[in-house]
């Protein structure tokens, strides 16, 4: 388990089923309300660009973890 899903099970077991469905409430009207002023697509296109945000880190990662290896391997 991740230290952030640690801590949210520790905070929800802590907090009345009645106040996270109000939060949750809360959550799905705000985002309603932004639909309503940001241009259609946005969230796909928000999506998107996480996604591609994620793959270039992986990419860096990947690359840095080749050079740590080939350093490695000619030493």
């Amino acid at each position: 388990m991740t230290e952030n899903s640690s801590r949210h099970d520790s905070f929800s077991s802590h907090v009345p089923h009645e106040v996270l469905e109000h939060l949750e409430a809360a959550r799905s009207e705000m985002r309603k309300g932004m639909e309503t002023f940001l241009p259609e697509g946005f969230f796909e296109h928000r999506s998107a660009a996480r996604r591609e945000m994620l793959l270039a880190g992986r990419g860096a990662i990947d690359e840095a973890i080749r050079r740590m290896d080939a350093k490695r391997a000619s030493a």
